[in-house]
């Protein structure tokens, strides 16, 4: 938005609220199931007579901060209820980071449902949910409890499936947003129950919902970006609520994906790459979906809009494109009726020499190898992070002119190639020690040389694949390793280059695996061991990166020799549970925290090397990045969604005073 228009929309909010009539404010301590009181704000319509439809936000952020976008929503006849989480600001209890929110032992989310539900004279039964990040993680968690009343949840930027998505990607600690976002809340604490449980087994279950998509029964709009901390989870959600959800989810689920990344709705300028105007959250082809579904599930029945959810594409996605030619093909959205959509899982071979093709590599093609030393890790350079800088930027100074850092490219296109959809790296591996992670970055490579990160991902091997425990690798064994890079849609335009790249760190983001095969946390802890890893390339070891391409008939590509068969392109079934690991040297877990009215925090411990310590910070956490994206109305917060909802409010007075001019007359 530019800083004219944005002055208009501050000028026209201020005007609005200035002269209509004031919300009444309410502040309620309402009791949980175990008789722990969370503080819960209320703003009651004033304009219409109750009782009236309800705008649910539970945070971990202060629901202070839901101040103004509250009062324009009580505007239009909706009632808002703001909450804070357990454990924060002026609620009472422990923070346990949303394992008491969903369907577990405590479930916070419900009980504040059942109390608005109960409140008769002011809530007409018709609940939404609204918020992302945190606010977002909340909704997911506490929709698996089929909550009384809940009809419609947004959530953006955030997923349904924590500990796979936001603690332990491929096995690998996601330290510098976990630590960094802990130290940000002043509940460090929880980084003892994550050592304590490093594996997923019932500490997680709660939120862990990907087995409980059939327990949702609410409508959904899912908004994530292809550079955001939870990309994938986003996606996961509204599939699993789509086509396995419940009486009232399943089929009645939207889908929103732009360039972005965790916050950049607004803006063009995702990390160094600056996408074009339509790139933003208000110029995709239905913009602003949760006021339509908003009007249609809370019944709202504002004159000012027409349309209905059967109206939204049930996907909208942007395709990112060559940023430097307007010409390019890419940079623009599109709408299908599913997600993914159908797409030919192109095999890209690595190849010796360091090419990347679809043919197969020769017989005798050999492999690549290189040495990893844990106490120099690969640094982290943009990506899907939080606390450090976020989305596409060059990778090729600091990450790929390292010794220990593998490349294989494709020759110049001849040709755009589009990629839309799962991406995942399959690498037949060998390594000298009992452990090692696989790093894997996919890039944009630029006439210029610059070759831009377009997406990442981490293995752990001795994980192999699941989540439930490790099993150390044999020196010199060969494994099957498949890196997931979650999902994109790109067109990579004529005369650039794909490349990916191949180490074992991506430091601050992933903790260092120390090589010794331990359970984490003493495997990022601690001397660490050098490591050979040995990448294969022949026809019977054909490593190689699935790409899927939707102008391609699903037949249409290349295998090489004999290999585990695909997951396919949405991706795999999650693993059978064979019981979760061994636990750690750390002693007996004796359960959550007992709860209390406050908590003292031992605060951030101190930063060291990472040659010498485990997971760690990155500094500090300054306000903006505690706050996540609070994404109150409309599309994410964006100023154009305030200013939306300022017109809507107006045209609904209008009608109002139109309707009681009738009847007085």
């Amino acid at each position: 938005m530019d800083m004219r228009t944005l002055i208009i929309t501050l000028w026209t909010l201020s005007l609005f609220l200035s002269t209509s009539a004031r919300a009444q404010d309410l502040t309620v301590m309402v009791k949980m199931r175990d008789g722990v009181k969370l503080a819960t704000d209320v703003y009651l319509p004033k304009n219409k007579k109750g009782p009236w439809p309800v705008l649910l936000i539970r945070t971990p952020y202060d629901k202070k901060n839901q101040k103004a976008a509250a009062k324009l929503w009580t505007l239009v006849g909706v009632l808002v209820v703001a909450q804070d989480m357990r454990g924060r600001y002026a609620s009472q209890g422990t923070d346990m980071v949303f394992t008491t929110d969903g369907d577990g032992k405590l479930k916070d989310g419900a009980d504040t449902m059942a109390w608005i539900v109960a409140q008769k004279a002011y809530c007409n039964g018709l609940i939404a949910t609204l918020g992302g990040s945190a606010l977002g993680i909340v909704q997911y968690m506490q929709a698996t409890a089929k909550p009384k009343g809940l009809k419609l949840l947004h959530a953006v930027v955030a997923t349904p499936n924590l500990y796979q998505d936001g603690m332990f990607y491929g096995g690998v600690f996601r330290n510098s947003m976990v630590t960094g976002w802990l130290q940000g809340q002043k509940s460090t604490h929880f980084l003892k129950h994550i050592a304590l449980h490093p594996y997923e087994d019932a500490f997680w279950a709660s939120v862990q919902t990907r087995d409980q998509y059939k327990s949702v029964t609410t409508a959904g709009l899912h908004t994530g970006g292809w550079h955001d901390i939870f990309l994938q989870g986003n996606i996961d959600a509204y599939r699993g609520y789509q086509h396995q959800g419940g009486p009232g989810a399943k089929g009645k689920q939207k889908l929103v994906i732009g360039p972005w990344t965790h916050g950049g709705m607004a803006k063009v300028k995702q990390g160094e790459l600056t996408f074009p105007k339509n790139s933003t959250g208000n110029k995709s082809p239905f913009p602003n979906p949760f006021n339509t579904m908003a009007n249609h599930y809370l019944k709202l029945k504002l004159p000012a809009i027409k349309k209905t959810p059967a109206d939204i594409p049930n996907v909208q996605y942007y395709v990112m494109g060559d940023v430097t030619q307007a010409s390019a093909p890419g940079n623009v959205w599109r709408s299908a009726k599913d997600w993914p959509p159908p797409a030919a899982p192109v095999r890209l071979h690595l190849q010796p020499g360091g090419g990347l093709a679809e043919s197969c590599p020769a017989a005798a093609g050999g492999s690549t190898s290189y040495t990893f030393d844990p106490a120099k890790p690969s640094p982290t350079v943009c990506g899907r992070n939080l606390k450090l800088p976020a989305g596409s930027c060059d990778q090729a100074k600091k990450v790929e002119s390292r010794g220990d850092v593998v490349l294989f490219s494709t020759p110049k296109l001849q040709k755009p190639m589009e990629i839309t959809g799962r991406v995942r790296v399959h690498l037949f591996t060998k390594i000298d020690q009992k452990d090692a992670d696989l790093m894997v970055r996919l890039t944009d490579v630029y006439p210029d040389g610059r070759s831009m990160l377009i997406a990442d991902g981490a293995a752990r091997l001795a994980a192999r694949g699941s989540t439930k425990g490790i099993k150390p690798l044999t020196p010199g064994e060969l494994v099957h390793a498949v890196v997931d890079l979650w999902s994109t849609s790109i067109i990579i335009n004529k005369g650039h280059k794909l490349r990916i790249s191949i180490t074992s760190s991506n430091y601050p983001r992933f903790a260092v695996n120390r090589n010794t095969g331990l359970p984490y946390p003493l495997s990022v802890t601690g001397p660490g061991k050098k490591v050979k890893v040995t990448l294969h390339h022949s026809t019977t070891r054909a490593s190689y990166v699935v790409l899927p391409d939707p102008g391609r008939k699903p037949v249409a590509y290349t295998k090489c020799g004999v290999v585990k068969p695909d997951a396919g392109v949405d991706g795999p079934k999650p693993p059978k549970d064979k019981g979760p690991g061994k636990d750690t040297p750390l002693g007996k877990d004796k359960g959550p925290l007992k709860d209390a009215p406050s908590a003292k925090d031992s605060g951030p411990g101190k930063e060291t090397s990472p040659a010498a310590d485990g997971p760690v910070g990155d500094g500090g956490a300054d306000a903006a990045d505690d706050a996540g994206c609070s994404c109150v109305v409309g599309q994410s917060g964006s100023m154009g969604g305030y200013l939306w909802l300022v017109a809507l409010a107006l045209v609904w007075r209008r009608s109002r005073r139109q309707a009681c001019a009738r009847r007085s007359s």
